[in-house]
């Protein structure tokens, strides 16, 4: 057994598919099929059942699959350790975000960056994605994670994950029993939104004028949870993406559907400066480790 066999084998038991685990890992589907056939020849035993739906661990995968996790934890904690003792990086790197980008854990980030260089003194801000781009294109920030595609300039763009934008309201609301709206329903509504300088309130607002609808914004917010309290409370509905439809605070809201094919989406991207620090290419180095499965899959 080795190392990129148990990356196979974890990606494919969390994906449940060859398709979707062989992106992950970045390789072929072919190339990961043999390599899980070869692990199953060496012990002796079938590791998944594979149908034409999806592909389940086996009784026998299940027992490996632990041991496998810590197999790259250790690699893991390995490598970051000959880090540290080989570069003692030093100087200073600004990072910035917008709250609850959901597809990057960005403090998570942090603690392993700041594993890996303790030498490095990190800055970091949160704030609106527009904010943090005009702060990346002016070199004030080295690196920014930011859900705008817009006004970047000869700024860096590296594309992270999209999400959809979904409805948020309270239980009781008409529209809650609904399993998908149109555009034209929310004409009426009272809107809880972000500030100006948050990614979403500039796509909400593009996206509503584009089909013709005045949205009346009662609540203007500057932090995600404040949002979903306000939702609760009964005082608007909003438009989110997915995942923060999906947090727990959001609990007992109800979330709908809007229609895909003019519906715009929600995208994370990893922003960085003309001229950025010589650590801001290792946070991205072990942001892109991150999300493809060494230590944790992103979300």
């Amino acid at each position: 057994m080795d190392l990129r066999q148990m990356e196979y084998l974890v990606a494919l038991a969390d994906e449940g598919q060859f398709t979707r685990a062989a992106a992950v890992c970045r390789v072929s589907q072919s190339g990961l099929s043999a390599a899980i056939r070869t692990l199953e020849d060496e012990l002796g035993t079938t590791l998944f059942l594979r149908t034409t739906r999806k592909v389940e661990p086996t009784d026998a995968g299940l027992a490996l699959l632990p041991f496998a996790r810590q197999m790259l934890a250790q690699a893991t904690a390995g490598r970051d350790a000959v880090v540290r003792a080989s570069r003692e990086l030093s100087g200073r790197l600004r990072v910035g975000a917008e709250q609850c980008l959901g597809i990057v854990d960005v403090p998570t980030l942090l603690e392993r960056f700041r594993r890996r260089y303790p030498q490095v003194d990190i800055h970091f801000v949160q704030t609106g994605s527009h904010d943090l781009v005009a702060q990346v294109r002016e070199g004030d920030l080295d690196v920014a994670f930011v859900a705008t595609t817009d006004h970047l300039g000869a700024v860096a763009r590296t594309e992270l994950g999209r999400r959809r934008l979904v409805l948020l309201c309270p239980p009781e609301h008409p529209l809650a029993a609904s399993s998908r709206i149109e555009w034209a329903d929310l004409r009426d509504e009272d809107f809880i939104d972000f500030q100006e300088s948050w990614a979403v309130r500039s796509l909400n607002d593009e996206a509503a004028a584009a089909h013709g609808l005045g949205r009346r914004v009662r609540c203007t917010v500057n932090d995600v949870h404040t949002l979903l309290d306000l939702v609760q409370r009964g005082l608007g509905v909003a438009l989110v993406p997915q995942h923060v439809a999906a947090k727990p605070q959001a609990a007992g809201l109800a979330s709908v559907q809007l229609p895909a094919s003019s519906t715009p989406e929600w995208v994370v991207s990893a922003v960085t400066a003309a001229a950025p620090a010589a650590s801001a290419p290792l946070l991205l180095e072990i942001l892109d480790s991150e999300l493809r499965g060494d230590e944790q899959r992103a979300a």
